[in-house]
């Protein structure tokens, strides 16, 4: 690197505690429900064996190139004092309009955590009411599916909108405030005393759960001899062989013809990998000059696979194909299938009530650190904006995603308002963000320029073919799925934000966020400018 940024000496800055420490935080960001309800969820509506096609195909081409590219953009903002994605755009782009591109990075965690966090407290919730005894689906197995279903309609409110709030506030409401209060502890406590902290410790936790659960469904066998056809090792099947094997009668062919198909792979590794977040980007911005990116950044994304594939995949989708088959795996989503399938599974799995407990809280430990990582960047994004300390950035945040929160609670008729936002800012927009992403890295950033500082203080080189990647295939691949979504699904979705004032109300509440985040930007961008030309010139 011929240019040596100045880190500027005026801003306090945090600093990871160790590189254990930053590894699991960002694996911690990554593995999360995604990893345990939306990828089994996303693979069994989308072919079984047949969706791991488009979905390695975005690991490879997608998610570990992007992944890289952000933890060297983060790093490089990072030895100016930058910690926020706008901020960060602007020291890469050297232009006003990056730092307002880089909203985008802000706009999709704050959005995401105001529903994420209403999920996590539904993991908190069915934690409590397996080690309590309180779901009882009944002696018959013909009524077990329709009282899971009653059972989870009722916790999360999604008969009526409005119901969370009638009169006294519901349990859930209240499992939520619990669990809402405890992220932004953590937030406030800091980088390494707070996030760090809980994730070196919270992982490994995790892991046990989860391996726990694991071990006792793969030695279910074949529950009921009558139907030698519902075992383990046809789900595994279901999961792997990409042929013939849904429920409608499909093809393999059939299924990655559809658009949709490619999309919910690309989201789902954006969404695991917390990649087009601005997680990553932030998290990277901590790190010292000579710290190591490239096999930090290579192994938070091995380990959140370990967790997706080897422990979410083989966990979920085998446990339902063995009790419910073929069609009750693949027409489960992913509340359906973590909310309403597998408590039916525990229900028929012996000492189902300690595994599902287990796996409950195995889901809560994997939604908070995610759930975490999604508040850091907006925090470091109000106090260099506004120039406010930990206390007002940590109160003001908290405001506006409590009212966002609650504003999911109220309209929780179906979940109506929750999916749409979880599918377009939640899925789409972060398509859009890791194009962006990859254009300021590989065109304007220069990814000659950024390969050289990739490798400062690296503990590996990056492939030889990364810089055609990123620039062209990466790239290429991005944009043909947003033009083929909007060619295919973009008149749907204003079909729907038409038809439903729950989603309409929904895309005014994104887009008042857009405005606010813009303004702050605003605010922000002319003492960024100062300090990026005073860090350069020294």
């Amino acid at each position: 690197m011929t240019e040596a940024p100045a880190l500027d000496p005026t801003r306090p800055r945090e600093q990871w505690g160790s590189r254990l420490g930053v590894i699991l935080a960002v694996a911690g960001s990554a593995v999360g429900l995604g990893n345990f309800l939306r990828f089994p969820g996303n693979a069994a509506a989308n072919g079984g064996g047949a969706f791991m096609i488009p979905y390695f195909a975005a690991l490879i081409f997608l998610g570990i190139p992007i992944c890289w590219a952000e933890w060297t953009m983060g790093k490089y903002g990072g030895q100016f004092g930058f910690n926020s994605c706008p901020a960060i755009f602007g020291v890469l782009g050297r232009r006003s309009i990056w730092r307002y591109l880089g909203v985008f990075g802000l706009l999709i965690p704050v959005v995401v955590y105001m529903y994420y966090v209403l999920i996590e407290s539904w993991c908190v919730g069915y934690a409590v009411s397996y080690a309590l005894d309180w779901i009882d689906l009944g002696a018959d197995p013909a009524l077990h599916a329709e009282k899971s279903v009653d059972y989870f309609n009722e916790f999360v409110g999604a008969n009526q909108d409005g119901l969370m709030l009638n009169g006294r506030p519901h349990i859930s409401v209240i499992v939520w405030l619990l669990v809402f209060a405890l992220n932004f502890y953590y937030v406030y406590r800091g980088l390494s005393k707070g996030v760090e902290k809980f994730c070196t410790w919270a992982m490994p936790v995790m892991a046990v759960c989860a391996i726990i659960v694991l071990v006792r469904v793969l030695t279910l066998g074949t529950p009921d001899p009558s139907k030698p056809e519902l075992s383990v090792m046809n789900g595994l099947g279901f999961m792997w062989n990409p042929k013939p094997m849904s429920a409608d009668g499909g093809t393999w062919m059939t299924v990655l013809a559809e658009p949709k198909v490619w999309m919910a792979a690309a989201g789902q590794i954006f969404f695991s990998l917390s990649v087009g977040f601005g997680v990553i980007i932030n998290y990277a911005s901590y790190l010292k000059r000579k710290d190591d990116v490239v096999l930090s950044g290579l192994t938070a994304s091995a380990t959140n696979e370990f967790f997706e594939v080897c422990l979410g995949g083989l966990i979920t989708i085998p446990a339902a194909f063995v009790f419910m088959g073929i069609a009750g795996a693949a027409k489960t989503g992913t509340f359906d299938l973590g909310f309403k399938t597998l408590p039916i599974v525990f229900e028929h799995m012996p000492g189902g009530r300690f595994f599902g407990c287990t796996w409950f809280f195995m889901l809560f430990l994997a939604a908070i650190t995610s759930s975490l990582s999604m508040l850091q960047p907006v925090i470091a994004f109000l106090e260099e904006a506004l120039g406010i300390g930990r206390r007002g950035s940590v109160a003001l945040l908290g405001l506006i995603t409590g009212m966002g929160s609650l504003f999911f609670i109220f309209f929780s008729k179906d979940l109506r308002a929750l999916n749409f936002v979880d599918d377009t800012v939640g899925g789409i927009t972060i398509v859009v963000l890791a194009a962006i992403q990859t254009i300021l890295f590989g065109w304007v950033f220069g990814a000659d320029r950024g390969i050289r500082f990739a490798h400062e203080g690296a503990q590996m080189r990056l492939p030889f073919f990364f810089k055609f990647m990123i620039k062209y295939v990466t790239l290429l691949y991005l944009l043909i799925m947003l033009g083929w979504w909007a060619w295919n699904d973009l008149g749907r979705y204003i079909d729907m934000v038409r038809a439903d004032n729950a989603i309409a109300l929904s895309v005014g509440l994104v887009v008042v966020v857009i405005v606010f985040l813009l303004l702050m930007i605003h605010i922000g961008g002319k003492r960024w400018q100062a300090e990026t030309r005073d860090a350069r010139r020294g």
